[in-house]
């Protein structure tokens, strides 16, 4: 599972193009973190948002797809709480709740002063394909 899912996490070509990097992953939580640059900027000189939300939603596919069945989002919320002013952002994604199908997951960025910069509550939705989970800690 553990080539598996890496394969599956590396053919993410928008993460990998906004500079994501999976730093930990574990069935049901994920560190993720991206070094901000200026393509991360938008219009008025801050992170832009839909980068904060590409970095949360990927530390979730990580974190959710660890569990040995693939899952995919099925439904977001994302509130941003502060501007950051730093040069990284960290998300944790940490499972909230899991039944057969669903999954519920809440992911924390964070720059590297650990000020708290957004949250994201997100449902998966668990696919029938399973997966040797044998192999799947970094």
């Amino acid at each position: 599972m553990k080539d598996k899912l890496m394969k599956l996490l590396e053919n993410d070509r928008f993460a990998a193009f906004v500079g994501i990097e999976l730093v930990k992953v574990q069935p049901g939580f994920a560190v993720a973190k991206m070094d901000i640059s200026e393509k991360h900027m938008n219009g008025v000189n801050i992170i832009q948002g839909g980068a904060i939300f590409t970095l949360a939603d990927f530390a979730f596919a990580a974190a959710s797809n660890a569990c040995g069945q693939i899952t995919v989002g099925i439904n977001a919320n994302i509130s941003y709480f502060k501007a950051s002013k730093g040069k990284i952002l960290i998300a944790e994604a940490k499972e909230v709740s899991v039944s057969q199908k669903i999954a519920n997951f809440n992911v924390d960025v964070f720059n590297e002063n650990k000020d708290h910069i957004a949250q994201l509550s997100i449902t998966g939705f668990k696919k029938s394909e399973k997966a040797d989970k044998s192999d799947i800690y970094l």
